[in-house]
């Protein structure tokens, strides 16, 4: 029998030695009752290593694990078989040729069918009428590797074989079964790669579209093979339609259609009539370049008109991109790009920034094996592995390698070809941080400071013993607010993450020339002219600083003094300065109407930052404090029933008022908590909620009740409470240690699986050696008791401090008209120059526009 070596070789390979199919029987049969057949529900990973980002189309494959159908690298499958003693896996492999060239030069015909049945995307960078792919798939069987070559459907067990045939035909564990739920994975349409278009000189204009067969200028679809625009079904988009590109499609035969006005940077709505399904396009900006359609140019918009004709958003685009300048590519640990899928830049660009800061890094990174070996039995569920397998492919530089050589290009293509993985994709990491947050999970695009603050929550909740990264953010912020009718004072401290500057468009220095714009803007419309140019609003940063200062009127403010409502001015101050500040340019608003909008500003964002005169400096001599005496809770008649006696059930949340807030563009998971609090009085109460919390950290957190699965209380979030020190609640803990487990294990256990009673006791299970690693017990108890004492003796909440002196290294910018659309890239400073980060895409910066950033990261500099 063969050790590393297939036992049944590919056909007409030399050397097979073909065992009778009792041999193979004999040899899976201690084996055959950890063999399962996937079931309505199982997620089966076979594109993605759980612990890294290696996959079929790496060197070594891919390992499926058979019982659990989780997949793992050549270099962490062993880990797996040692911890689960499973031994049965499938081993994936795609290979990749040049085609045989002929005496012209054009590819020869294939001499043989490819096998591929692999639901793989073929790498970008790879034109498919150069290579040709063939997939491979055997059972290994561990610890002494034996192989099996598949299909082999005469000589396997039939149990084994409905098993990989249904491994093999299973469809993506990220694609969501049920219609109804807010993710929905597209699939890459199978004609996108070898996709004809004509060469008939069809060039579409930016604008003023109809369909070609009737007098529809909505919902209009683009044929990507001719050209063509025509009108969809009426029932496709909710839109009206006289079903004319469907038409076209069973008159020619031309597979793929995009929709018009939903064109960006980011990509499209795209259509396959031959699929009858929406798809995916990895190749849209070339099929749209072939009719002239640049989509770095494109804003979607239903009619095409505003955005599109505007030049003002194709030069932001362009300077934060820097379009038109030739970048050099960089390669190795810590220039790793992520691949877009499909809205994910807002994730891409905070996760380069995060994983840019060295607490992290060491936090995750420097943790890897330890990480790793106490991981649960689902590593694809675990924040701490996934951030920790984020991390790595981001800094090992084993997923950004620069090209080939020239001179070698020859010599490798004779044998096979080895693609060079540019960038990393981080589904599994999007689809874990997002689950269960219906705005994050969805293919929207979202608010990069949303995700940022929703990031901090997620490590605050799993910190790795006594280590929280995310400290190094955290701080103090002193609010005084002072009565006007008694003159008296209240200081109170509340914990945050960054820092809001607001835009003190008055203060612009190009009041004249924004003046000219506008009434040249409303000469434009009113005469149906092309509309100008639109001038950038120059800000100094000194007046947003300034107004971040200033004193701010507080209309209800409570005054203990008078026991009434009075009116009060309210300011803030650094209590203390974190290590890192970020800061967010509050550049989004609402316009009288409710529609979301995005001030086109330049601020002259400062290299080195100065906030020492905002520290905060308490009471003061002559102040004279408000008197500690709270409010009395008063409670309207017509809603003391529920509100006195329970919190409404989330099922009876007003979905109606929900939606009229979400409309606003507040956050969904907001609003229903806004309804909810305020215990279903209607829209208008609600929006006042809204409003007095829209700047707490934990503001677009999914609603968490007790009673129906929330880890928090409802009472902590009504209240502005946080979870800062992770500690599991004690009624769990001791249903744990009832059982006879130690206390220190039930604790790191709990802290493993975000306090899951079921997970906890398959983790404590799953980690027998726990007793034996006695520095990390130690280290674990010893962070339990001091937080029992914290508990005991309330110290406050872990903030840095240090002088208010930081440099800029680090920022997020956002092209678009609004947090719901557009594009946001990253630039970080490291070695000393500026690196571009925009998706998968990784280069030298020539001209960063630190002016038009959004979020910034500062470092405070060593005093």
């Amino acid at each position: 029998m063969q050790r590393r070596g297939a036992l049944f070789s590919m056909p007409g390979g030399s050397g097979s030695r073909k065992m009778a199919a009792g041999d193979i029987g004999e040899l899976l049969v201690p084996h055959m009752p950890t063999i399962r057949v996937p079931r309505s529900g199982d997620r089966v990973y076979k594109n993605e290593c759980a612990f890294s980002y290696d996959s079929p189309n790496s060197e070594g494959g891919l390992y499926v694990c058979m019982n659990t159908f989780l997949a793992f690298g050549r270099e962490h499958v062993e880990r797996h078989f040692r911890k689960t003693g499973q031994s049965v896996y499938m081993h994936l492999k795609r290979h990749v040729r040049e085609k045989v060239r002929g005496a012209s030069g054009g590819a020869l015909p294939k001499r043989r069918n490819s096998k591929i049945f692999l639901d793989l995307d073929t790498d970008d960078d790879l034109n498919s009428d150069d290579y040709e792919y063939e997939d491979e798939a055997k059972l290994v069987i561990f610890p002494d590797h034996y192989e099996i070559a598949l299909p082999n459907i005469e000589e396997l067990p039939a149990l084994v074989t409905i098993a990989c045939d249904a491994v093999l035909s299973s469809k993506s564990p990220y694609r969501k079964q049920d219609p109804d739920t807010w993710e929905n994975e597209l699939p890459v349409s199978k004609y996108a790669n070898n996709l004809t278009q004509l060469d008939n000189g069809v060039r579409i204009p930016p604008s003023g579209w109809k369909c070609a067969r009737c007098d529809l200028r909505e919902n209009l679809w683009l044929n990507l093979t001719d050209g063509s625009v025509l009108c969809g079904k009426w029932f496709f988009d909710s839109s009206g339609g006289n079903g004319h590109a469907l038409e076209h499609y069973r008159d020619m035969g031309y597979p793929l259609a995009v929709k018009l006005g939903t064109i960006t940077p980011d990509g499209a709505d795209v259509y396959s009539f031959q699929e009858e399904e929406p798809v995916l396009d990895p190749h849209l900006a070339k099929h749209l370049a072939h009719f002239g359609i640049d989509m770095l140019h494109m804003h979607g918009t239903e009619n095409g008109l505003r955005d599109n004709d505007i030049k003002p958003r194709v030069s932001e685009w362009e300077v934060i991109q820097e379009s038109g300048t030739k970048l050099k590519p960089m390669y190795g640990p810590g220039y790793t790009g992520l691949k877009n899928l499909g809205n994910s830049c807002y994730l891409s660009s905070v996760m380069q920034a995060i994983f840019s800061i060295p607490e992290f890094q060491r936090a995750y990174v420097g943790n890897l094996p330890r990480i790793f070996d106490y991981s649960p039995l689902d590593p694809t569920q675990d924040f701490n592995t996934q951030m920790t397998k984020l991390g790595h492919g981001l800094l090992s530089g084993q997923y950004s390698k620069p090209p080939v050589k020239s001179e070698l290009i020859e010599q490798v293509m004779k044998e096979e070809h080895k693609p060079q993985q540019n960038g990393i994709s981080p589904r599994m990491f999007k689809a874990f941080v997002s689950k269960s947050h219906p705005e994050f999970s969805s293919n929207r695009q979202q608010d990069a400071q949303e995700f940022f603050l929703h990031l901090v929550h997620l490590v605050e909740r799993n910190r790795i013993g006594s280590e929280n990264p995310s400290d190094v953010f955290r701080f103090l912020v002193e609010e005084r607010i002072q009565c006007c009718q008694t003159r008296k004072v209240r200081y109170t401290e509340r914990v945050d993450y960054l820092m809001q500057l607001p835009v003190a468009m008055e203060a612009a220095t190009n009041k004249d020339e924004l003046i000219a714009y506008e009434l040249t803007r409303r000469e434009a419309e009113a005469n149906r002219r092309p509309l100008p140019e639109l001038v950038r609003a120059k800000i100094p940063f000194s007046a947003c600083l300034q107004a971040f200062s200033e004193p701010e009127n507080v209309d209800d403010f409570w005054s203990s003094a008078l026991q009434a409502k009075s009116a009060g001015v309210k300011t803030s101050r650094f209590a203390s300065f974190p290590d890192y500040l970020v800061v967010q340019i509050k550049k989004f608003t609402f316009g009288l109407d409710w529609v979301p909008k995005k001030f086109d500003v330049s601020i002259d964002m400062p290299d080195l930052l100065d906030i020492s005169h905002l520290r905060a400096r308490g009471l003061q001599p002559g102040e004279e404090e408000l008197p500690d005496i709270s409010p009395p809770i008063v409670i309207p008649d017509d809603s003391k029933d529920r509100l006195m006696n329970q919190l409404i059930d989330p099922s009876d949340i007003d979905e109606s008022s929900v939606m009229q807030l979400a409309e606003m563009g507040f956050p969904l998971e907001a609003c229903r908590k806004a309804v909810y609090f305020t215990g279903n009085m209607g829209a208008e109460v609600a929006f006042n909620w809204i409003i007095v919390h829209m700047e707490e950290p934990d503001f677009a957190e999914p609603l968490t009740i007790p009673g129906y699965g929330g880890a928090a209380s409802a009472g902590a979030s009504l209240f502005g409470a946080t979870g800062l020190d992770n500690q599991p609640p004690e009624e769990i803990v001791a249903i744990i240690t009832s059982m006879g487990f130690q206390r220190n294990q039930a604790v790191q256990a709990l802290r493993a699986t975000n306090n899951n009673l079921e997970r906890a006791l398959d983790w404590i299970f799953s980690h027998p050696e726990f007793e034996e690693d006695s520095d990390f017990v130690i280290e674990m108890e010893n962070n339990a008791n001091a937080n029992i004492i914290s508990e005991a003796k309330p110290e406050g909440p872990r903030v840095k401090d240090g002088s208010g002196m930081y440099e800029l290294f680090a920022f997020i910018s956002h092209m678009g008209t609004s947090t719901m659309s557009g594009h946001y890239v990253c630039h970080i400073k490291k070695e000393g120059r500026w690196v571009i980060y925009n998706d998968h895409k990784v280069c030298a910066s020539e001209r960063p526009p630190k002016d038009l950033g959004y979020l910034y990261f500062y470092r405070r500099i060593p005093s």
